[in-house]
């Protein structure tokens, strides 16, 4: 997604690669100590993760976290000084889930914080700075990582459940959890169009937004009633879903030229 933003923004393939790919090292060192933390968990219960199925071990693991999180250091810092310190605190937020929010009713909190940080990384590491359009995107991206923290919790809510271990789907209940990932999905959906329409944004762009914007929506609510492994694709859906409508609504609304009307 931030390569993405860093498109839209006018930068160059070849520096959108490298926002993209520093973002990317970042992403996969959260996802591997999230691996390792987890892995006495998921022993018996996930046989397709590598280290509990015992094809990579935990220190190699470390190996990989630490090389990647140096990685996307390094490209980020030689990006901006800027981006090298929101690459930082990629990590800090991505570690305070990893290592002491997940398993609580606050494990929402990082991706709602988290999110943002992507457009604005592709954003800053083009420009320097962030265009008003963001006063609209920002608060918009917390709902939608509240959103899809919610929706993540709910892929493992039953297993949870069994193991004594709180999450904000465990702790609201899974339908009650459920259906707010649709109310702040179908925020994001309404603000999304909405603002694109009443920012002079033409018929063919207001249609993309608003149809596009039904997809993350329509995996939330199907959610609802799957099974786990349903949810988790259904939740990758919504990830891949939500960053789509994020690049596209971007664009629109600086066509615009009025982003907030």
């Amino acid at each position: 997604m931030s390569g993405a933003v860093a498109l839209v923004a006018g930068a160059s393939p070849e520096l959108a690669a490298r926002i993209g790919l520093a973002m990317t090292l970042l992403q996969l060192g959260i996802g591997t100590v999230n691996d390792i933390v987890d892995a006495p968990h998921d022993a018996g219960r996930k046989p397709g993760k590598p280290i509990p199925a015992g094809h990579v071990r935990s220190d190699a693991a470390l190996v990989l976290a630490a090389a990647c999180f140096g990685g996307g250091v390094v490209l980020a810092t030689a990006i901006s000084s800027t981006t090298g310190i929101l690459a930082v605190m990629v990590i800090g937020i991505g570690l305070a889930y990893d290592l002491r929010l997940k398993g609580t009713a606050w494990s929402w909190l990082p991706f709602a914080v988290g999110i943002p940080i992507l457009p604005v990384f592709g954003w800053v590491g083009t420009s320097g700075s962030l265009h008003p359009v963001f006063t609209v995107l920002l608060p918009t991206a917390f709902a939608a990582g509240a959103a899809l923290a919610i929706g993540n919790a709910l892929v493992d809510v039953d297993r949870d459940r069994d193991a004594g271990i709180s999450s904000i789907a465990v702790a609201l209940g899974s339908d009650t959890a459920a259906w707010l990932a649709v109310a702040l999905l179908g925020s994001v959906w309404a603000l999304a169009w909405s603002t694109a329409l009443r920012g002079g944004a033409g018929p063919f762009g207001v249609a993309i937004i608003a149809v596009g914007g039904l997809v993350p929506l329509a995996a939330a609510a199907a959610a609802r009633t799957a099974d786990s492994a349903r949810r988790e694709r259904l939740w990758q859906v919504e990830t891949v879903g939500l960053a789509l409508l994020a690049t596209v609504w971007l664009a629109v609304l600086l066509g615009t030229g009025e982003p907030v009307a």
